[in-house]
């Protein structure tokens, strides 16, 4: 089975495939860690981003032309981590929590570097025909707009009047304070600051761990949304006032309530052309990560009032017909064809280039070099993909070839990985001149068990169950990797890949 590659992709050739509107749906939506989402609609199509941190390609792009099934369709930072310099700490830092808009003519995402300040990276501009929207787009190179340790969660707004406004929050972790939110106004290009941030709400007493900030404008008010009470048990918020800078009237437009959705907040409105109007939140589940929910939304009074009287809704117009859960589309095998690797897979940015890979079209083959490894359990070379929040199994066909020389004997290793923050899990491929295969079956409370098999039908465990656990900032990711210890030699072995295949159980 041929994967059919997301890297270039004419939304004109499946908008046919998916029912006008939204359709019932079962949430999530998605059920991978894509943090903090955003989302915006260019024409009839609906484009989402979310923190990547230090994974590279980052502020990876999916399209929609429904809201519920959803395709990775581009990357803003395909190669390295802006601001990035020889020995800067990487994990969990870098791309937090993007807005995405699209503006004279240009997609646009603003984003927080807790250590370096506010981002913007746009796409150069391009002429559309709404049914024609064709991926990758062409990205211009970031731009650091505001300067300033601990700025993050960044929006913008370009008002009617010509004037840009950028609100944003504040990383206690950096700055010394958080539960307030910001409000700068940019210069007319939305690249430079024209007037500086200042504070418009304290959420201290009331709505502790603001930040998320998300800035729109409806019937004349100006709205903030955002939410509070941290990722894991918090709420949103949206704030509304004639007057940019406020002072601004609240409500809690969505909390858990009586449901199992914890935290339902984070995220962004968005309408239909037929003017319906949704909103786009995640959930924190722990080792999966922050998967995303849909939300319907309400205008009442000029307020909005989000999923089932302000609680998140698990189902909505669900009938027998279309039960199913609309995840089929990421259940992925990769068989190395296209020459280059396809966007689901990343890696951790900024230390090394991604020199340690070479996708073998010619062969179907990806071929993953040794490279030394940096401490124990860090290695450089992981390619790695989003774990499911379901049951699933990971599959790979490989062939593992250490270097012959004798000053390496015994110094790569090479398999599959399940990796996160405080642990490791790994299945080491045999030294063989034979394909053979590795398999990780994990359940619906992300526990492994790893198999190997030399003619892909009969499996012998491989090593004790284990459970996974989540990374900085992310859920736990599975994937490659081939390494070796610090001993020094001028060359490299390998490890071939056929094949790499998720399906959902």
């Amino acid at each position: 089975m041929k994967r059919i590659c997301s890297v270039v992709l004419s939304l004109s050739l499946w908008a046919a495939c998916v029912c006008a509107g939204v359709p019932g749906f079962t949430n999530p939506i998605l059920p991978y860690d894509y943090s903090d989402p955003d989302v915006c609609r260019v024409g009839d199509t609906y484009l989402m981003t979310s923190s990547s941190f230090n994974n590279v390609p980052g502020l990876q792009i999916l399209a929609s032309k429904d809201l519920v099934h959803w395709e990775i369709v581009d990357a803003a930072i395909r190669y390295r981590l802006p601001g990035y310099k020889e020995g800067d700490k990487v994990t969990g830092n870098f791309v937090w929590a993007p807005a995405i808009r699209e503006h004279d003519g240009r997609i646009w995402i603003y984003y927080g570097d807790p250590d370096r300040g506010i981002f913007c990276v746009r796409s150069k501009p391009f002429n559309f025909k709404l049914s024609t929207l064709n991926f990758p787009l062409e990205w211009e190179d970031p731009v650091l707009v505001m300067e300033a340790k601990g700025y993050i969660d960044p929006c913008p707004l370009w008002d009617e009047d010509g004037r840009v406004y950028l609100s944003h929050a504040v990383a206690g972790s950096r700055f010394g304070l958080k539960s307030v939110l910001l409000m700068a106004e940019l210069n007319s290009d939305g690249l430079s600051v024209k007037v500086p941030s200042r504070i418009i709400f304290d959420g201290h007493e009331e709505h502790p761990t603001s930040e998320g900030t998300k800035l729109y404008k409806r019937n004349g008010y100006y709205y903030l949304m955002h939410p509070a009470g941290g990722v894991p048990t918090g709420w949103q918020v949206v704030q509304r006032s004639r007057n940019i800078y406020g002072p601004y009237e609240l409500k809690i437009t969505l909390a858990q309530g009586n449901t199992t959705v914890n935290g339902p907040h984070q995220g962004g409105w968005v309408d239909t052309p037929d003017g319906e109007d949704w909103f786009v939140h995640f959930q924190d589940v722990g080792v999966a990560g922050r998967i995303v929910h849909l939300q319907p939304v309400q205008w009442v009074n000029d307020w909005p009032e989000m999923g089932h009287k302000g609680e998140p809704v698990l189902r909505y117009n669900v009938t027998k017909d279309n039960a199913q859960r609309t995840w089929s589309n990421f259940a992925r095998r990769d068989e190395f064809e296209q020459g280059e690797l396809a966007l689901d897979w990343q890696w951790a940015g900024g230390r090394v280039q991604p020199q340690w890979y070479f996708c073998d079209a010619a062969r179907g083959v990806l071929r993953l070099y040794s490279a030394p490894r940096e401490e124990e359990d860090w290695m450089p070379n992981m390619l790695l993909q989003k774990i499911p929040y379901a049951a699933f199994t990971a599959t790979a066909k490989v062939r593992f070839m250490p270097h012959k020389d004798k000053k390496m004997e015994g110094a790569e290793q090479a398999g599959m990985i399940v990796t996160g923050k405080k642990a490791s899990f790994k299945l080491e491929a045999p030294v063989t001149d034979e394909w053979c295969y590795l398999k990780l079956e994990m359940d619906a409370k992300q526990r492994g068990q790893y198999y190997t098999s030399t003619d892909g039908t009969n499996w012998t465990k491989a090593g004790e169950r284990f459970q996974a656990v989540e990374g900085h900032w992310i859920g736990a990711q599975v994937g490659l990797f081939c390494t070796r210890d610090n001993r020094k030699f001028n060359d490299a072995g390998w490890m071939d890949v056929d094949f790499f295949e998720i399906n959902l159980k």
